[in-house]
């Protein structure tokens, strides 16, 4: 199983009300086809009340196996359902990598 379908699969244990797991290999110096650089967008109401600290921790705690092997970086953007509304559905958009490909 691919790495990124893997993480999508394992990110259902925390009942996304919306879920984006994109894969940025691309923009590092890494090998074509890499699969170690993600960016996460997660909205769940289990968010509710937590600190952003709490949320990447359980983050982390899900994708332990992940982030011990072949994930290298894993940017995070995690709502809750009423914080996702209020950003009118939109999350940064991530800087480019010094030294990345140029494509």
């Amino acid at each position: 199983m691919r790495i990124q379908a893997t993480i999508e699969e394992k990110l259902q244990a925390l009942e996304p009300a919306y879920l984006a797991v994109e894969n940025e290999s691309h923009r590092h110096a890494v090998p074509p086809n890499s699969e170690t650089h993600f960016k996460v967008t997660l909205v769940s109401a289990r968010f509710e009340g937590l600190m952003p600290v709490k949320r990447h921790q359980q983050i982390y705690a899900v994708l332990a196996d992940e982030l011990s092997g072949p994930v290298h970086a894993l940017a995070l953007h995690l709502y809750t359902p009423s914080e996702w509304e209020a950003s009118g559905h939109s999350r940064p958009d991530s800087p480019n990598c010094q030294g990345a490909n140029e494509s």
